[in-house]
């Protein structure tokens, strides 16, 4: 499949499942696999479940924002995003320097993997994190349906993997109206964007 080096970018609610699919998507398209969560914890230097405790989500946002912008400025990534930052018109300003793949899961498979998960939640910290899971998605919803491709996730893994490369097959443009991609491959010191 010829992308041309743009990006994929991965939005869906948290449990979707974006970084398991993003890094079995990214060495069949020959792309580098990048977290924006991850990336936001190195440069932080703390994990997401303080910086939401100590400094609030406004200023993990504003922290998702710059992460994002970096990553825009690179090409050939497959990018798992969080799950808020569709909220953001900014964000979106950046989302749209590739193509946007929404992984969209049923409320009750989400909550499912989420309350079987060891990974902590920090917006689901609260005596009704169903109902709060309920509210995001109802919330993000919209937003969601702005991305450049859906997939209704159903089935295994891999058949999700599948899936995306059949609508990237699908959706993007020939590859004779792209620049050509002449870039170097990259070395394992460049794997992830450097954040300012």
């Amino acid at each position: 499949m010829k992308l041309g080096g743009v990006n994929i970018f991965l939005v869906g609610m948290m449990g979707a499942g974006k970084s398991t699919i993003g890094k079995l998507l990214a060495p069949k398209l020959g792309y580098r696999f990048v977290d924006t969560d991850d990336l936001i914890t190195a440069w932080a230097g703390e994990s997401i479940p303080n910086i939401f405790a100590k400094y609030g989500e406004a200023h993990f946002r504003s922290l998702e924002t710059k992460v994002l912008a970096e990553v825009s400025c690179h090409s050939r990534l497959v990018a798992a995003t969080g799950g808020g930052i569709v909220m953001s018109n900014q964000n979106w300003s950046y989302l749209h320097h590739g193509v946007v793949v929404w992984l969209d899961v049923p409320l009750e498979e989400l909550w499912q993997r989420l309350s079987h998960s060891n990974q902590p939640r920090p917006l689901l910290q609260n005596p009704q994190p169903l109902k709060t899971l309920e509210n995001l998605l109802a919330q993000r919803h919209d937003r969601y349906a702005q991305a450049d491709i859906r997939i209704a996730v159903k089935g295994e893994t891999n058949v999700v993997v599948e899936q995306v490369m059949s609508a990237l097959t699908d959706r993007l443009k020939p590859a004779s109206q792209y620049p050509a991609d002449n870039t170097s491959p990259q070395t394992e010191s460049d794997r992830l964007p450097h954040i300012p």
